[in-house]
């Protein structure tokens, strides 16, 4: 029984502890809503000199509310920025050419011309290649037709007769001549060496020359031959 009333005696100051805790939890909500108040009380009476300090600190962040942000549409079109227009460039001034010097006159030289000399017109060409009939190119040694033919380019025409042109004949006989005056001509050219004399001033239609072999002339035979008549006679004699 001493043990059990012993148990039941320290049981009970626990009780008390149990009550004493309570009681201080309780008094906490009690003292934080009095410093509030006194708080209160204290930020009342010094109103004035607190609100500026307040403005300070939230001017900042009433700047940042204040101003939206701009709302960036996807369907917007993009903005369209102006190029800076490129600046002219400013040319280097360029060093002052020399210059040149003047031209100097020269006097006109008149040019020499060449009088043959009178022994010239005498002078014998002997000629010594082989002919052919003049075509389309260039007549270099041919025979044109019965009284004319090149020698090296030159164009000869035999002076002491006349024969008929194959391209000018006037009827089928003076053709016939003419070709025959052309083939005898060929013929007397490629026989050997013949000598050329000059019988006159060479004009565009052909230097005129007598050609010869040992003294006999080419024209004189085609004359005696019928092939050919004396420079001047009638040119209808072909022809009946």
């Amino acid at each position: 029984m001493a043990k059990t009333a012993t148990r039941g005696r320290r049981k009970a100051p626990a009780r008390g502890k149990s009550k004493t805790r309570s009681s201080g939890g309780g008094l906490l909500p009690w003292a934080v809503i009095g410093i509030a108040a006194i708080g209160g009380i204290v930020a009342h009476d010094h109103w004035k000199s607190i609100q500026p300090m307040l403005a300070r600190q939230s001017t900042p962040i009433t700047r940042d509310t204040a101003e939206p942000r701009p709302v960036v549409r996807k369907d917007a079109p993009p903005k369209q920025v102006a190029l800076a227009a490129p600046t002219p460039k400013v040319p280097m001034p360029q060093p002052p050419q020399p210059l040149p010097p003047a031209a100097i006159p020269t006097p006109m030289i008149q040019p020499i011309k060449a009088v043959p000399s009178p022994a010239s017109a005498a002078v014998s060409q002997t000629g010594t290649v082989a002919f052919g009939y003049c075509g389309q190119g260039a007549h270099i040694n041919c025979v044109g037709d019965g009284g004319v033919f090149w020698y090296k380019g030159e164009k000869i025409v035999i002076a002491d007769m006349a024969s008929p042109v194959v391209d000018q004949a006037r009827c089928d006989g003076e053709r016939r001549v003419a070709f025959a005056a052309k083939s005898r001509l060929l013929e007397l050219l490629n026989a050997g060496p013949f000598t050329m004399d000059a019988a006159g001033k060479a004009e565009p239609s052909g230097a005129p020359r007598v050609v010869s072999r040992d003294g006999r002339s080419f024209g004189a035979q085609l004359i005696n031959e019928g092939l050919a008549r004396k420079p001047g006679a009638a040119g209808g004699a072909w022809c009946a």
